[in-house]
């Protein structure tokens, strides 16, 4: 299954999903109709059993996504334009963080501003050693939204917010991995290999126990008086009622590798 629109690629590999943003002429930089492609794409791979992991990706060798593309901001992010155009971004970092399966952000290249922000609504990022991130708000004269300077809060705490929204410079791929921002660094050349190579693993894995995982981290981020524990809970309680749990157990017991459906 292969799935393009306005620049955006959702490729079908096996149990893995690509989510590839494909404008190498701007780094990757995201266009409006790039960003209104992305909502789609992702439920695509919800809505599909036989996809367990989707990988983020910037096409080419220049850039994860190097922000928003800057030369359509005149004519698209101006007065009403602006909160139309803003709607569009918070509803793909929405799509992205959403997903009910493991999301892996490969970065390599720039990784700045929007995509920035596109990375830190994967569940996991993976960098190369080439890699450069970095939010330019302060440079342009734009506000940065508050939803987004929270995701960075509860990623990397107060003061290492603040020091990359206030001085708008990049830093490098071994910062990143000392802030917490990354999992793990590896040479460019192998960041490939290496990233389909965890998605295989969690892609063997039971779907029903990373989806359960999923919502109980990201219930324990919101604050106690808006957290949905009785979700939490019911997707815990199935993990114990699956044919998942059963096939676990008897592959456990057989000393044989389990096959898991997600069932």
């Amino acid at each position: 299954m292969s799935e393009a629109t306005a620049q955006v690629q959702g490729i079908k590999q096996g149990m893995i999903g690509w989510l590839v943003f494909d404008h190498p002429a701007r780094r990757n930089a995201m266009k409006l109709s790039m960003w209104q492609a992305v909502p789609s794409i992702c439920q695509s791979f919800d809505d599909d059993p036989e996809v367990r992991v989707v990988i983020l990706r910037g096409s080419g060798e220049e850039a994860f996504v190097a922000g928003a593309d800057i030369s359509e901001f005149g004519q698209r992010r101006q007065d009403d334009g602006a909160v139309a155009y803003d709607a569009a971004t918070a509803e793909a970092y929405a799509a992205i963080e959403n997903l009910s399966k493991p999301t892996l952000a490969l970065v390599h290249g720039f990784c700045i501003g929007g995509g920035l922000a596109i990375a830190a609504s994967a569940d996991i990022r993976y960098s190369a050693d080439d890699a450069q991130f970095g939010l330019p708000p302060a440079r342009l004269g734009i506000g940065y939204g508050a939803e987004g300077v929270g995701k960075l809060v509860d990623l990397l705490g107060p003061s290492v917010t603040k020091e990359i929204i206030y001085t708008a410079e990049w830093f490098d791929a071994e910062t990143a991995q000392r802030w917490g921002f990354v999992n793990h660094v590896v040479p460019k050349e192998e960041l490939d290999d290496f990233v389909v190579a965890q998605a295989e693993i969690m892609a063997s894995r039971a779907p029903l126990s990373q989806q359960a995982a999923k919502l109980a981290v990201a219930d324990h981020l919101r604050p106690r008086d808006e957290r949905s524990v009785g979700e939490t809970q019911a997707a815990i309680r199935r993990c114990f009622s699956s044919e998942d749990y059963k096939e676990g157990v008897a592959a456990f017991m057989e000393k044989r590798r389990p096959q898991f459906r997600g069932l």
